[in-house]
């Protein structure tokens, strides 16, 4: 019996070892079959089966590591995640030929499961075909209604930096963190347009200390590698337990919060004005067809698009610059001088732009050395085409990294350092380079480019004209970045001297 019993688990144990190989074999034989390239697809690192190159990317720095993918495998490589395949556009002459002069092929919005599950195709941002347009189109005709790029709202700008520069004389000289008080002066000016000049934010109110933060630990969970598995087997992972949870609760909390503003703006609504953002959106819905993308939805995901990028990448920017100013006093005395000599006391305007070279050369020196979005968001191209010599197929996700652009060393005489010549020709005067893509470029650029621009020239030079930046005695500043929604410096402190 004993014997009976021992030839049967032996044969059992056989038969479950020949299914397990079977089913291996059988998995790995799946895995190459879905995974095949064409021919002159571009090359890349050998993946893992099943996950690819999951496991091999620094999410803390991703924009580091193509770097040294680009220096193995070329200019343009791929990356395998999962089952899908990611192509990576490197340097200048790579960015202008796909991005630039392809823009229509690499303007389809990639596949990207956790944003799709979050905006589920509305807004701006994560849409695509008939809503990308109309909604991006719509924004940037009434974000021009509104001033921006015009002098009218100039003058809202100017009165958010009088608050602003007085708020860091309360600080009489000592050390702070500047991070909040120029986030809520800026959010002051991108709420004036979206919600209108009734409504205001300071950094006691209740729903700014919640959005700051829901946006802190939103923005943490997108390094975790929970994300890339999310997005790499979302039918899978989307019922298991994990940080992706954390991030689908904080940006609920964020709609809840728009929501409930957008609800009180439209209880006082007047159709006859409209004095923001909002206003004319309502009005669009109420004239809009049936089957259009203005609806209640796309309204809230395009205000949340608005508020980010009116708010979070300017005071990024204005985050790195005053940390370059303390860390470059020469270089932050010949901008104040500069200044002076041009506009006096008087506030700036951006008319004073062209007669302000050294100025304008700094604030794009501080733009290209920070650095804040060093690589675009997933696109999909939209037809089979060619970047150098290597076939992209249609439907293959592509990002192209802006770092490897802003910092190219065929293109910049000085790319590591901070250099204002960059932007300067031999008689000083500003000159405008090939390479300068911190907003990306083709149809998918930034659409904040235009009020980001406007204002960070006029906080930039109006801080400069009225403070001295120095750093507390004894610190040594640090121009190290973190990556989270932006890449930011680290948190500091510094000193505002009234001059």
């Amino acid at each position: 019996m004993e014997v009976q019993n021992l030839s049967f688990l032996n044969l059992l144990s056989r038969e479950v070892w020949t299914i397990a190989v079977f089913l291996f074999v059988f998995l790995i034989v799946f895995d190459v079959l879905h995974t095949r390239v064409p021919k002159n697809f571009p090359p890349g690192p050998f993946g893992l089966p099943f996950f690819g190159n999951i496991f091999q990317l620094d999410l803390k720095n991703p924009h580091l590591q193509f770097c040294k993918f680009a220096e193995k495998y070329g200019d343009i490589f791929s990356l395998r995640i999962g089952y899908s395949y990611l192509v990576v556009i490197n340097g200048l002459k790579a960015f202008k030929e796909a991005v630039v002069h392809q823009t229509d092929v690499f303007a389809g919005t990639a596949t990207f499961p956790i944003f799709d599950d979050i905006v589920k195709g509305h807004g701006i941002q994560f849409s695509d075909g008939n809503v990308w347009k109309e909604q991006r189109k719509f924004a940037q005709m009434t974000l021009r209604r509104f001033g921006v790029g015009q002098k009218s709202l100039e003058v809202q700008i100017l009165a958010k930096i009088k608050d602003l520069q007085d708020a860091f004389k309360q600080e009489k000289g000592q050390p702070f963190n500047p991070q909040t008080k120029i986030y809520v002066s800026l959010l002051k000016v991108i709420c004036s347009i979206v919600f209108g000049e009734h409504y205001g934010w300071d950094d006691t109110h209740a729903d700014f200390q919640e959005i700051r933060l829901l946006i802190d630990r939103f923005a943490d969970f997108l390094t975790n590698i929970w994300v890339q598995l999310y997005n790499s087997f979302p039918k899978l992972v989307r019922h298991l337990p994990g940080p992706h949870n954390d991030l689908f609760a904080s940006w609920k909390g964020l709609e809840n919060i728009f929501r409930k503003n957008i609800k009180q703006h439209q209880e006082r609504w007047n159709p006859t004005e409209q004095k923001n953002f909002i206003d004319c959106f309502l009005l669009q819905m109420q004239k809009a067809a049936p089957n259009s993308s203005f609806d209640d939805q796309n309204l809230l995901y395009t205000s949340l698009d608005l508020f980010f990028a009116g708010s979070e990448t300017t005071t990024t920017t204005l985050l790195w610059a005053l940390l370059y100013m303390a860390g470059y006093p020469d270089i932050q005395e010949k901008v104040h001088d500069e200044i002076v000599s041009v506009i006096g006391q008087q506030d700036p305007v951006m008319d004073d732009r062209i007669n302000l070279p050294y100025t304008n050369a700094v604030i794009h020196e501080i733009q290209r050395k920070g650095i804040i979005i060093p690589y675009t968001l997933n696109r999909e191209t939209t037809r089979d085409t060619t970047v150098g010599k290597c076939f992209i197929p249609k439907g293959t996700q592509v990002i192209a990294s802006l770092y490897s652009v802003l910092m190219d060393k065929s293109e910049w005489e000085t790319p590591e350092e901070f250099n204002p010549e960059h932007f300067l020709d031999k008689n000083g005067k500003f000159v405008r380079k090939e390479a300068f893509f911190p907003f990306s470029g083709g149809k998918r650029n930034c659409m904040g480019e235009p009020l980001a621009r406007m204002q960070l020239f006029l906080f930039f030079t109006s801080l400069m004209q009225k403070f001295k930046f120095v750093f507390p005695v004894g610190v040594k500043p640090s121009f190290d970045a973190v990556l989270h929604l932006l890449r930011s410096p680290q948190p500091y402190k510094i000193c505002a001297v009234p001059r």
